[in-house]
């Protein structure tokens, strides 16, 4: 049997008009199941899909264990219906099916006429619209005023427990996984092939842990990542145990780390808390490909409060973001926080026109970025890597790689290995020409990945011609 979703948010696209990401992403009940299209499955996990107009999909979305679920959606009602009976709605396999639509994916076959399944629900739909106008009310209305209020609250607060649960049943079901693994030994972990991990990976997506798929998926593409993998894949497995435990003793932990690991499997909440305002600084941006999804990550620095903030904004696969903020641009606005010990803030109001200034931040020494790397590790010990400014650095080769060296104390830390095949690691070089400059970037334990670099010619603060985007 259908399970048919009930009333949905409104969106910004009308009728007939041209969906976008961020359409899709409006419809998502919570912060959690926007970021849980992060970690879905690949579009061959689809089967049977298809597409008539105007804006009615509908596919057979696998599970990882053998079976399918029947998903369809009519983007004109807004409406969804899926068989995996989720407890909120949209479920993750419906926001999944109208992501495929808004990027155009080819496996979304434009069709004349829907399956049956699909057809028969539409039919029912039409029907409740249908009797829902004649009786002059909205499909859904629940109470008003202070019991509706209290309602919604009760509803939500059962939603979480439920998802609490799942989380919890997946997290117990991966560290069965990975400890049959490592019983098992290395060996099996070689093996060609991502099979595996896609199915643990949709297994934690089923159970609502979007930050626990992502991490298995990374897990799953070590063994492929060259000389020294074991180490590095032990390495992962001990991390993702760590998050597993975390989780399933959260009750115990302090407030600030219970907060951080609900954040790491995917809990994260909407900004919130009082908003700072400040002339902002445009120290990064640049997109990475996720899967279905394309996401932009710009660094602001806070030229009054001293402060860091992360922006994060999403586009279709092949599809640049509509935000952009150009390297080098002050903007005076608002920023709101993120809860927890993040950087990451939503940019609010703005006042006046953005302006540019050629002028870097002030930065530190090699050591005070590593050592900051180091205080924020012990928030948050799944931290890949945290911002920092490098003053008077100079690049230098180092063996097969390079690494920035402080011009002073000739203390240095590498450059991340990825950075290594980018046309920027030539731009840094180029800049430089042998002198000291000042270099933004991400300082985390496989080195410094730069972004963004400040001329030789800026040293006297007055700046020349600002800074030189290296992504």
């Amino acid at each position: 049997m259908l399970l048919s979703q009930g009333e949905e948010p409104a969106r910004s696209a009308g009728p007939g008009a041209r969906w976008t990401v961020d359409d899709v992403l409006a419809l998502a009940p919570d912060e959690a199941s926007r970021d849980a299209l992060h970690g879905l499955g690949p579009e061959r996990a689809w089967s049977g899909a298809g597409c008539a107009g105007p804006g009615i999909v509908w596919g057979l979305r696998a599970t990882g264990g053998g079976t399918s679920h029947r998903t369809a959606a009519d983007m004109n009602e807004v409406s969804f219906t899926c068989s995996c009976m989720h407890p909120q709605s949209p479920c993750p396999h419906a926001l999944e099916l109208l992501l495929l639509h808004v990027g155009d994916a080819p496996a979304l076959r434009q069709s004349a006429e829907p399956p049956a399944w699909a057809a028969e629900w539409l039919t029912g739909l039409r029907g409740r619209t249908a009797a829902a106008e004649a009786a002059g009310s909205a499909v859904g209305k629940g109470p008003t005023g202070a019991d509706g209020a209290a309602a919604r609250a009760l509803a939500a607060q059962r939603r979480a427990s439920r998802r609490a649960e799942r989380i919890t049943g997946g997290a117990q079901e991966l560290e069965q996984r990975l400890a049959d693994l490592l019983r098992g030994g290395l060996a099996a972990a070689e093996q060609p092939g991502h099979a595996l991990w896609e199915e643990t990976a949709a297994r934690m997506v089923d159970a609502q842990a979007p930050g626990l798929a992502h991490r298995v998926r990374e897990l799953g593409e070590v063994p492929a990542s060259g000389a020294g993998w074991p180490a590095r894949f032990l390495e992962e497995c001990a991390l993702l145990h760590l998050l597993d435990s975390a989780w399933l003793g959260l009750d115990r932990l302090p407030a600030p780390l219970a907060a951080t690991v609900r954040m790491r499997v995917g809990l994260t909440a909407a900004a919130e808390g009082p908003a700072v305002r400040d002339h902002w600084l445009v120290l990064a941006q640049y997109d990475v490909p996720d899967g279905r999804i394309v996401t932009r990550r710009i660094w602001l620095h806070g030229r009054g409060s001293g402060r860091t903030a992360l922006l994060l904004s999403y586009g279709a696969a092949g599809r640049a973001p509509d935000r952009a903020l150009p390297v080098g641009t002050v903007i005076d606005a608002e920023v709101t926080p993120h809860p927890g010990g993040g950087l990451r803030g939503e940019l609010g109001r703005q006042f006046g026109e953005p302006d540019a200034t050629p002028a870097p931040p002030p930065g530190g020494t090699t050591a005070d970025a590593l050592g900051a790397y180091g205080r924020a590790l012990l928030d948050d010990p799944w931290l890949n890597a945290w911002p920092a400014v490098l003053r008077d650095v100079v690049p230098a080769r180092s063996g097969e790689g390079w690494r920035l060296a402080g011009a002073a104390d000739g203390a240095a830390v590498p450059i991340t290995a990825s950075a290594l095949s980018r046309p920027g690691l030539w731009k840094l070089v180029a800049l430089s020409g042998g002198r000291p400059l000042t270099v933004f970037g991400e300082c985390g334990h496989r080195g410094f990945e730069p972004l963004a670099a400040w001329s030789p010619d800026t040293s006297d603060r007055s700046g020349a011609g600002g800074p030189v985007a290296l992504l």
